[in-house]
């Protein structure tokens, strides 16, 4: 079993205050494969510390310096791809070809998309005889979840570099293997000692008290709504920055004069997958109520060709759940579904069959759902897909707008009626006709989804104060 004990604090591999040993559980056959060590407020003060030091210098770094510094973490984090995809898989149980495929490379992408945005920057300009400045936060405690490990650790830490910012990484505590062999990534690149630290915890040991800390400036969280509200209440006290990326319950449209059968498969396979652990996934699909039979032949038949399998399998298969609350939690809302009246279509709270040890659950299909179902309101944040029918796009507009969230949605139909629809829905970003993610674009949510962009000059604006210098011309 590894064992990852040690935080990197200013540059250094360090040994925690107080030793509290962490096992890390492989979800697909929940026993434990690695152990850290869970920080303490100690730990942090120690990073802010370094952080703080490290930011008198490094906040005049030229352009071309961080690039540089940039640009060496991707060359190094290339060569150490399928390591990192390695990792990801055995901690939180991405199959293998996932984690090849995207989960691995996002975190690479993520870091050209800041050396991009940083490229030409203006960090200034001028306004009459008034000269606007950016310049960066500070001291940035960037927290992070287990479902997209790499690809939200680098969507902060590549544009809080870019900026000019320090940092102290809590990833999650569930899967932070990805995160220390970033770590490892940043020392062999170069990086000023003090500019990127690392401590391990959980969110009473750490989050906490970073999120109130009075040496951070900056708070960017990346996890669940509820958890957001509480990260935002304990910053509240020392007014710092803070950005939140929460959770989802993302509506997909499928117009009347779309391709239903593809745009329903590709749907129900967006929705799988991860294991359905994605907070942008098209959790609800709304369909016209005439064909919302043939809709639900082609997502059952869609979801029940998903094969479940451990997750080095060969083939493009679905892993299990990331940890045993998130197993529970899914099954349970499953069993809500079925209780408050709506159709199981497919799936259900049983184990795939075969599948006795670790957290799988069956791709499901509900249909005949409720917007105002459980299933409907709340981020089930598994292979978990609710079909939903209507009978008008103003309708089914107002359903999708109908709810707490507004992260993402998705539209397929006519390209130019699609995205009519698309200006109506009160979400940070919507995909037409099964468009993929755009790194340069910006990601972020409305509502209770958060507040902030992340992604290219979107993600690296947030770490920047704005400054106006009158006169003097």
């Amino acid at each position: 079993m590894r064992e990852h004990l040690q935080f990197y604090i200013g540059g250094s591999w360090v040994d925690p205050q107080t030793l509290r040993p962490f096992d890390v559980i492989d979800p697909s056959t929940e026993e434990p494969v690695a152990r850290i060590a869970l920080g303490s407020a100690a730990d942090l003060d120690r990073a802010v510390e370094a952080a703080t030091a490290a930011f008198e210098t490094w906040q005049y770094s030229t352009r071309e310096e961080r690039m540089d510094c940039l640009a060496r973490i991707v060359d190094i984090y290339e060569r150490r791809m399928s390591e990192i995809a390695e990792a990801i898989t055995l901690e939180m149980g991405a199959p293998a070809w996932l984690s090849k495929a995207a989960q691995a490379p996002n975190g690479a992408a993520h870091f050209k998309a800041a050396l991009e945005a940083l490229r030409d920057y203006p960090f200034e300009t001028t306004q009459g005889t008034t000269l606007i400045r950016r310049e960066p936060v500070g001291v940035c405690g960037l927290i992070t979840p287990w479902n997209w490990p790499i690809n939200q650790v680098a969507a902060k830490v590549a544009p809080a570099i870019a900026a000019g910012c320090t940092m102290v990484l809590k990833p999650s505590e569930m899967a932070p293997l990805d995160s220390l062999l970033l770590a490892e990534i940043i020392d062999e690149a170069g990086l000023p000692p003090g500019v990127f630290n690392l401590v391990n915890g959980d969110g009473v040991g750490v989050g906490a008290a970073m999120a109130s800390h009075p040496g951070i400036d900056m708070i960017s969280f990346t996890g669940s709504t509820r958890a957001g509200v509480l990260v935002a209440q304990a910053a509240a006290e020392t007014v710092k920055r803070v950005a939140l990326e929460l959770g989802g319950k993302s509506a997909n449209l499928i117009l009347e004069d779309a391709d239903l059968a593809q745009a329903v498969k590709g749907g129900t396979m967006q929705m799988v997958l991860n294991s359905g652990q994605s907070c942008n996934a098209p959790s609800r699909m709304f369909v016209p109520r005439a064909r919302q039979d043939e809709a639900v032949e082609v997502a059952r038949a869609t979801a029940e060709k998903v094969q479940c399998g451990l997750p080095d399998a060969p083939g493009r298969i679905m892993g299990p759940v990331a940890n045993a609350a998130q197993f529970r939690k899914v099954r349970d809302m499953i069993g809500k579904g079925i209780v408050e009246g709506a159709t199981l279509v497919t799936g259900g709270t049983e184990r795939p069959e075969g599948m006795e040890r670790g957290y799988y659950v069956r791709p499901t299909v509900f249909a005949d759902v409720g917007n105002d179902m459980t299933i409907a309101r709340e981020e089930i944040f598994g292979p978990v897909l609710c079909i939903l029918p209507y009978d008008s796009e103003d309708e089914a507009v107002a359903m999708a707008n109908d709810t707490p969230y507004g992260l993402s949605g998705y539209v397929s139909g006519d390209p130019e009626r699609a995205r009519s629809i698309a200006r109506r829905l009160r979400t940070g970003n919507v995909h037409v006709n099964g468009a993929p993610p755009d790194l340069s674009a910006p990601f972020g949510g409305y509502k209770q989804s958060g507040n902030g962009r992340e992604w290219g000059v979107f993600g690296l604006e947030e770490f920047l104060e704005t400054k106006a210098v009158l006169g003097g011309a």
